[in-house]
């Protein structure tokens, strides 16, 4: 049988999943080349910071990000993830 039972692990993952996702999405609207380093920036949720922070390295080893950035950026994108609300920005380095 399979278990449906939503863990805190396959739920931090969900959200791992969605970040990346955002910010791939994020990379493509900025028509940056696939080879591009990036820089993350994430404001707004103490919940996705701690998720990132816990998972920073999957999440730059994927999206070619040097860098995270907590801090508000003028021209952040507002992402609901999972219930969850973020602002999202990405530059190239």
């Amino acid at each position: 049988a399979l278990s449906t039972t939503l863990t805190p692990e396959l739920v931090e993952e969900g959200y791992v999943r969605e970040i990346i996702s955002k910010i791939q999405v994020m990379r493509r609207e900025s028509n940056f080349e696939v080879t591009d380093r990036i820089k993350i920036f994430a404001s707004e949720s103490d919940k996705l910071a701690e998720v990132i922070t816990g998972n920073a390295q999957e999440i730059m080893a994927v999206t070619l990000a040097d860098e995270i950035d907590f801090l508000p950026h003028p021209n952040a994108k507002n992402w609901d993830i999972n219930g969850e609300e973020i602002s999202l920005a990405v530059e190239r380095i």
